[in-house]
This record gives structure tokens, sequence and C-alpha cells, in this order.
């Protein structure tokens, strides 16, 4: 039987204890906490609205575009299958219809794309998309919402009589549930290199629909906003080559890019956001955010919470490195919480077909001494719409789900991932694909689902899952164990999660930092008796989760000042 390694933080303390262990009197009570902030008690469906369920067929649009079509674009196939660049139906009805489904899986918030007006015709302009093209827009509608023309208006093929976006904001919160708004602040729609100026692309209007923006087809080089006002919401530089320069100074593809420096888009883009937070929008996650410079994003964020306190924003820095990402969530860099990337891509090394070990995950975490302002305010994932889903079996589906909604983190899942849905399939190859009635059917019967809901629904009734500071035990090879703690404000609950992402059972023994009590079993079942000379070993199946729950003070004396060190060094000063 294996014992699980003592941290060596725990082991050097322990020593220094003995004698007030001896005498018989717990340690008085210190506060344990990973984070406070309300949010991070949610678990996020991401859902590509366009793509999930077509509820209302009477707000398809089918015709609209003439010659540049918007409905239905299937792309050639992609290793056998295809993608497709038209809108396919999924509207605010699908999504209110089936909140049910959501939330049965024991997620409590929602995530939709953008919700604004686009272009009614497919762009002419760029380049034709591929198998493994980014960034090639040719033939591609605005289905997806980030191509706003009208960042006050909603977008056609989303409202149904009765059910605007305050409509499915009150639906949500009927059920209990957040509802969380993709919005966007570096770009409007594509703007030039069109066949003609079409209507709508590189365009802006405002709430009264007056057009106040207008790129008129040109390049950015040739706009001119000291002599025309319609310029002056646009930057002048183009696309930057990444060998010249940064690629963040510059246009995304031929997307129209707002200009910070204008005291207008500020103003614009603020007024429009804090309106749809009036309709019911909970939180925002900020598109491309590391598109625009920080101090942009400081005055954004400072006045949406000057009106809303506390409101939580997470932006899409899309990069792997800890400490490029990690400057938006500082004070004067925007001070929003970030996917994060880099525990994304040792998700997809731990949890794919790589199956390396539950080490990769440790420098990941940053626990201590990183470069977040708080590590477990992040938002944790493992595949979006913006890459390639994750490629793992069913069980390695299971294992990833066991370890993002135990971990430190505010877990996210894209949709149709409960059922393994296009796994591994890029973009144009079936990573926005329709999933429907049908895709929600499946995923009922899919051995994913029942064990994503079963962990998430844990973390749901969880304090010490959704805030708790974590000290980790063991992350080696197949095997993880780590406490999450809350002690805070009169709650006390530790969790104990244990991890097995082998094919065979694993007995785990607890060593010195075991915490004396009666731990309940978080799945129901018997309880687990822990005394200061004996734990029972636990065995975990092959690729299952335990989580025990202890509704107690610390008191262990090694995990105490395990927990010290731990919360020391969390969080960096504010």
């Amino acid at each position: 039987m294996r014992r699980i390694p003592v941290s060596l933080l725990a082991l050097s303390l322990l020593g220094t204890l003995t004698a007030h262990a001896g005498t018989g009197t717990p340690p008085p009570a210190r506060e344990y906490y990973g984070t406070l902030e309300p949010f991070a008690r949610e678990a996020v469906y991401f859902v590509m609205t366009d793509r999930f369920v077509n509820g209302d067929p009477g707000n398809d649009h089918r015709d609209q575009g003439g010659a540049h079509r918007t409905f239905d674009i299937p792309l050639a196939p992609c290793n056998g299958v295809a993608g497709n660049i038209g809108y396919l139906g999924g509207d605010f009805k699908g999504l209110a219809d089936h909140l049910d489904y959501i939330r049965e899986m024991g997620f409590t918030s929602v995530w939709i794309t953008p919700i604004v007006d686009n272009p009614d015709e497919a762009f002419t302009g760029g380049t034709a998309p591929s198998c493994k093209g980014f960034l090639s827009d040719k033939g591609k509608t605005g289905y997806h919402g980030y191509w706003g023309v009208n960042f006050y208006k909603v977008d056609e093929h989303l409202p149904s009589p009765g059910l605007d976006f305050k409509g499915l904001a009150d639906a949500v919160h009927g059920k209990g549930m957040k509802l969380v708004l993709d919005i966007v602040g570096n770009h409007g729609s594509p703007a030039w290199d069109m066949a003609f100026d079409q209507p709508k692309f590189g365009k802006l209007y405002d709430k009264d629909g007056t057009l106040v923006a207008d790129h008129q087809n040109l390049p950015p080089q040739r706009l001119d906003p000291a002599h025309n006002p319609l310029h002056r919401f646009y930057n002048t530089v183009g696309p930057v080559d990444g060998a010249k320069g940064s690629i963040f100074d510059g246009n995304l593809a031929q997307l129209s890019d707002l200009n910070e420096r204008n005291p207008a888009v500020l103003d614009y883009l603020a007024g429009a956001y804090e309106q749809w937070i009036d309709q019911g929008a909970d939180a925002f996650r900020i598109d491309t955010i590391a598109w625009m410079p920080d101090s942009f994003w400081q005055a954004f964020t400072t006045r949406i919470r000057a009106r809303h306190p506390g409101f939580f924003m997470f932006g899409e820095a899309f990069d792997y490195n800890a400490n490029t990402i990690a400057r938006h969530t500082l004070p004067g860099h925007g001070e929003t919480s970030v996917l994060d990337f880099p525990m994304k891509q040792a998700m997809e090394e731990v949890f794919g077909h790589k199956q390396a070990g539950f080490e990769r995950m440790a420098p990941a975490l940053h626990l201590t001494g990183g470069p977040y302002a708080n590590p477990y305010d992040l938002t944790t994932f493992y595949d979006n719409h913006d890459m390639p889903r994750l490629d793992a079996s069913d069980a390695g589906f299971i294992d990833a789900h066991n370890w993002l909604f135990t971990a430190r983190g505010i877990p996210v899942v894209y949709y149709g991932s409960e059922m393994g849905f296009m796994r591994g399939r890029p973009e144009h190859g079936g990573n926005r694909n329709y999933f429907g009635i049908a895709g929600i059917a499946a995923a009922k019967a899919s051995p994913i689902r029942t064990a994503l809901a079963r962990i998430a629904q844990v973390r749901a009734a969880s304090p010490a899952l959704q805030r708790g500071l974590q000290v980790n035990i063991e992350l080696q090879g197949q095997r993880a164990a780590f406490y999450r703690v809350v002690q805070h404000a009169g709650q006390h609950q530790l969790a104990l999660v244990l991890l097995n992402k082998g094919d065979a059972p694993e007995r785990f023994e607890l060593g010195a930092l075991r915490q004396p009590g009666q731990w309940r079993n978080a799945f129901g079942g018997s309880s687990l008796v822990v005394t200061v000379g004996n734990t029972p070993a636990i065995e975990v199946p092959a690729h299952g989760v335990q989580v025990y729950l202890l509704d107690a003070e610390v008191t262990a004396p090694a995990l105490a000042n395990a927990l010290d060190a731990a919360m020391a060094g969390a969080r960096l000063p504010h």
C-alpha cells in the first residue's frame, strides 16, 4: 500500500508543533479562504447561442443576404466533418427552453456569446477558411456575435415575440442561475477588403440608430480621422506582422479596430454594456482583452463598477504564459479575472491522449507566490470555441471534470462537452457545430454527463470547493489528493479530494496531514472516521473521485501550518 508523501512544508513544521499538540489544546482559529469573490460559487456552462438549440424558426431569416446569404453555409469537410459559417438558428428561446437541462448538471451560470446586432450579409473580403485556417473570414457571417455594428441593439436572429434579452435574463434568474454576457471592446465588424462597400460592415450605429462611424471599405492606413468624423472611432495602423512588432498594436484580421484613445469610444461601449446590465446581465466575459491597452480596461471597469460595485468580469487573453495574462488581474491594468489558459494547456496534456501525470498540474496552479492578483478567481477550462475541442476518451472527459470541479478556480464547460461532442475538432471541422435537441437527447445517455453532474452538484453544495484554500497532498502520476478549506465568518468546512485517473483502483492514506473528525462522504454512503493515530485507507475506483467533507475548525497542527503558509502566499497585496 502506498502512503501519500507529506509536503515538505508540513514536515518542517511538524516538529515545532509537537509540544503544542501534546497539551491537547487546539491552535487558535485562523481565517482560511482562497477567495471571497461571490462569483466563485458559480459553475459556468458556455453556449454559442446560434449553435445550441433553434427554439423559434421564425427568427431564422433564411432568405437574408440574397447573393451573400447568411443561413446554413457548410464548408468542405475536414477529416470527414464539415463546419458551417452561416447562422443555424439557435436563439434565446432554444436556450430558455432548456435551462433545466443545464441546471440539472449542476451548472449555476450560463455564458452566452455576444447578442449585439451583426451584419446581414456574408463577408466578401479576407481569405477563405480552410481546415487549418485561422482568422480567415471570407464568406463567413456574424452568427457568433463578435462582429458588432450596433452594440445597443439585439441581433434579429436571437429574440422571439415576448422573449427579448431581458426576458432571457429573467428566465435564467428564475432557475436560480446567473447570466454571463460575452462582450467585445477591441473591434467591430470586418471593415475593408470587400468586393464592394457592403451594408453595415465597418459601420457603427448608436442607440438611436444614427451612424457614428464608417470605415467605408478603406484599409486602416487610408482612414482620415482628422478630416472625416466618421473615421474617428477607428485606429489607422492596420495588421502588424509579429516579426516586426506586437500584433496587439494593430487590427485583428480585417476587423474594424476601435480607437481606445477616443473618449467617445469608451462612452459608446460603457453605455451599451451598462444597458445590458440593467436588463439582467450578471457578469461579463471580455473578448480579446489583450488587444486593448490596460489603461482602457481600467477606465472601463472603473466606470462599470461605479454603478455596479463588485461586478465580475473575466477576460480572454489567449496566451499560455501566466505572467503575461496575469497583468489584467492587477490594479491599474483592468482588475478583471482571466480565463486560465496555462491551466487549459496542462489539462489538455493530463486528460487528453498524451496522459501526462498529475504532476503537470502543479506549476499551473500558482497557489502561492504566483503572478495573479488571486488565482482562486480565475475561470478554468479545457477548451472553447477558438481552439480544437479536447481530444480525449470518455474516461478522459470524466477525469477532466473531476479535476475542474474540485481544484481551485471557477469551472467553465463548453456546450456539448458533457458528451464529448466533436472531440478534437477545430473550428472549421466541427468545433462550433449545431447541438440541438438531438445533441441534448444523446448527452442525457452519456456517461460523461452522468459523472459531470455528480461532481458538479457536489461543488454546488460545498463552500470549501467553491472558495476554499487549496493545499496539495499529492499530485503524481494517476493520483491526486488535496484539501480545500474555508474557515471564515463563522463558516468552517474542509473538503478532502482524492482523484484517480488510472485504469485500476487506487488506495490512499493521509499520513501526517490528517485532520481528526467524522468526515461525511459528499456522495452519500458511509462516513470516514479519522483519529490522531489512525486513518482508514480510502479506495478510489478507476477514473473516480472521492470527496469527504468535515464541517469543523482545523485542529491538525501540520495541516494548520500548511494552510497558514498557503494563506499568506495565495494573493498579491492590493
